[in-house]
């Protein structure tokens, strides 16, 4: 059974920044690309980063490109969410998710296997 539990939200002020972990147990993490998402209040939720199971490639969506990164620690089975720069637009619940391979289809929900529950990130303005 994967675990997935973040950690690292909070409430800021814009321009501030916040790093976000993701901690997995379960199964071999480093077998398995890992992806950030997030869902505001009354939207869909959307896919903010991945990165495959070595760190070798990551994406980003549009809005958060040149401010956020993803990186992975696969000795600590850890996922990181550096957050710069941070807008009253990017609050929302941000969850981490596990993809099915080591490798991802951005915009395809069905890579995604496993999900955490939440971390709750909200930047006032």
């Amino acid at each position: 059974q994967v675990q997935l539990v973040e950690s690292g939200g909070g409430l800021v002020q814009a321009g501030a920044s916040l790093r976000l972990s993701c901690a997995a147990s379960g199964r071999t993490f480093s077998n398995y690309a890992m992806g950030w998402f997030r869902q505001a209040p009354g939207k869909e939720r959307e896919a903010v980063a991945a990165i495959t199971w070595n760190g070798g490639s990551t994406s980003y969506t549009d809005s958060v490109k040149g401010r956020f990164t993803i990186s992975r620690d696969n000795a600590k089975n850890t996922v990181y969410l550096q957050m710069n720069r941070l807008k009253p637009e990017d609050t929302a619940l941000y969850y981490c998710a596990q993809a099915r391979t080591a490798y991802y289809s951005f915009g395809a929900p069905a890579t995604w296997e496993s999900w955490g529950q939440g971390t709750q990130v909200t930047v006032s303005s």
